[in-house]
């Protein structure tokens, strides 16, 4: 009897402590950060069998876009991790996984003889105390290996406040606060003072091919989308295969890793600079071209085509990239890079499968009548299976469909399996 009434009591107690967090979700946030942004930048220096990481500098910046809830990452994707670990109590506070332009290199073959250094850059709420970032990288099997750690005093350290770039922000569609909604920031790449109309134009645009294509369309109330306006002295981008040079504002070019239509830029520090005029969870850069190109990296950025025919397909297939984690499809097409993936291991995004552990992908969606590995036919066009080739190899590695936004240049053509994790994502940055 006396057990029960206490066990009873304790159930109590934490009900009570669980509608208190339910009432208040930003009391935590409050008591460990302010409500803007610290910006840890550095430099990411390597070959294709070496890597080191050196501090660059420490931003203050006035905006978070991020949930106040959400603070600890859940996904396990990226080829890259950090952690914010309180110096106090060794609590980790945020995290969140990323990949980079670095990471792609390093599996060029320039990479294989050649030293190169690449920017980077973390975003965070800004901690109210001392702390420790942590980076890690993955190793040969996946795991979790510290690769740079920094102790940071608040109150001792040097954080450059101020903006070097301060462009118009203008909102887009907004549906509520940054901390309670997914924030997307659209960039100006190669726009003049004088076309800043059609940059908005275009903005709008782009803002309709990503709800007009699911599931961003169901889920169109929880994301917010700005833009800003940032002027290029000239128009269009660098296209260095045909000796094509343009000053902008973000540096941006095609034949990125020698990949024709792979439209990049590696002056990174400018874009989280640029990005800085605005809240935001994810960055998006529309360049001013009819030329097919872009590209996207998880939790880095995502370009694409402002004039192209194909648009609408590159806006979701980077963002796709970029934002859920999703990887390529493909396996005939050119690239940039060599043997991305080890057979040997379960690819980390949520696409693809090496059979490796396929209980942590969708084989919970699969009808448990369809083949592993299943053949591609007529009668499978609408089957969620488990299909050879993606990821750049055609053997060894597994995709979900036969078809997918993430696989051939179609719109609004997204899979389940990347639908789901597109869903996911959204509603993480939501809360």
């Amino acid at each position: 009897m006396a057990y029960t009434m206490m066990r009873n009591i304790i159930i109590m107690i934490f009900l009570l402590i669980g509608v208190s967090v339910k009432l208040s979700p930003q009391a935590g946030f409050n008591d460990l950060f302010f409500d803007k942004t610290m910006r840890f930048d550095y430099y990411h220096t390597g070959t294709h069998d070496t890597e080191m990481i050196s501090f660059g500098a420490l931003i203050e910046e006035p905006f978070y876009g991020g949930s106040y809830i959400n603070l600890l990452d859940t996904f396990n994707y990226g080829h890259y991790f950090f952690e914010i670990v309180s110096a106090e109590n060794n609590r980790v506070v945020y995290s969140r996984g990323f990949s980079t332009l670095f990471e792609e290199w390093q599996d060029t073959e320039d990479a294989m003889n050649k030293w190169k250094t690449f920017q980077g850059s973390l975003v965070f709420p800004f901690p109210k105390t001392a702390f420790l970032v942590k980076i890690y990288v993955r190793d040969a099997m996946n795991n979790w290996e510290l690769l740079y750690e920094q102790h940071i005093d608040t109150a001792a350290d040097y954080i450059r406040k101020g903006r070097p770039f301060t462009f118009d922000m203008f909102d887009i569609v907004l549906n509520g606060p940054a901390n309670e909604k997914m924030d997307i920031v659209f960039l100006a790449e190669g726009y003049t003072k004088s076309e800043m109309k059609k940059f908005i134009k275009d903005c709008k645009a782009f803002a309709h091919y990503l709800f007009a294509s699911a599931p961003f369309k169901e889920y169109k109330n929880s994301i917010n989308i700005r833009g800003v306006a940032s002027i290029s002295e000239e128009s269009g981008t660098d296209f260095p295969g045909k000796d094509i040079w343009r000053n902008t504002i973000l540096d941006t070019r095609f034949y990125t890793f020698g990949s024709e239509r792979y439209l990049m830029t590696e002056n990174f520090h400018r874009v989280r600079d640029v990005a800085s005029n605005a809240p935001y969870d994810q960055i998006f850069i529309i360049v001013n071209t009819e030329e097919y190109g872009g590209g996207g990296i998880f939790n880095h950025y995502a370009t694409g085509s402002s004039d192209n025919m194909h648009a609408p397909f590159l806006l979701i297939h980077e963002f796709g990239h970029a934002f859920a984690g999703l990887c390529d499809e493909y396996y005939t097409s050119e690239v940039a890079v060599e043997d991305y993936y080890s057979l040997d291991v379960e690819p980390w995004c949520p696409n693809l499968t090496t059979l490796v552990n396929f209980e942590t992908k969708w084989k919970d969606m699969m009808d448990e009548t369809t083949p592993i590995p299943t053949p591609v036919t007529k009668n499978n066009r609408n089957t969620l299976g488990v299909y050879e080739g993606g990821g750049y190899m055609a053997k060894g590695i597994y995709r979900p469909y036969i078809d997918c936004t993430m696989k051939s240049v179609q719109y609004d053509v997204f899979c389940p399996v990347c639908r789901r994790a597109i869903k996911r994502m959204i509603l993480f940055y939501a809360n």
